[in-house]
């Protein structure tokens, strides 16, 4: 029997928030925040109607948990992001405290793994869940876009 919440659950949600991002003209990475099975906080990559380089999802997401939890930790929490998060993000989820990162596809360029950027000593992270979907909608974004220009 699968669990009803399990990381795939949740990463299928933040599929759905990369997809809004998508649909936005955005590149495709979303991302939402669980506490004891329960999504706090939703995110998706939203620079360019921003108009702000730090408007990544898991900031977007970073910041709505902490208003939710009302402080800035979040322990006992856990980031589900469709993209290995970049070094920026790294830095600010190692400033938050959070308990557990999991990713979707690798970002063998600019991701924190790569970039050897430290994660608070208590955060766990694991990656490739949905790796394969969440890949696809960035490929697909990338396509479209270079067909457009």
């Amino acid at each position: 029997m699968i669990e009803p919440f399990d990381d795939t659950y949740f990463m299928k949600k933040a599929v759905q928030e990369a997809e809004y991002a998508f649909e936005k003209g955005e590149i495709p990475v979303g991302a939402v925040i669980v506490v004891d099975n329960r999504i706090i906080a939703r995110g998706h990559n939203l620079t360019e109607t921003l108009t702000d380089v730090t408007a990544h999802a898991e900031m977007q997401a970073i910041t709505a948990a902490a208003n939710f939890l009302g402080g800035k930790y979040l322990k006992d929490c856990t980031l589900y992001v469709t993209l290995e998060p970049c070094q920026m993000c790294a830095g600010a989820l190692y400033w938050s405290q959070i308990s557990r990162i999991v990713y979707g596809a690798r970002d063998i360029e600019r991701g924190c793994i790569h970039l050897k950027t430290k994660l608070h000593p208590k955060t766990k992270i694991e990656g490739g869940v949905m790796a394969e979907e969440a890949g696809d909608l960035l490929k697909r974004f990338f396509i479209l876009r270079r067909n457009l220009n």
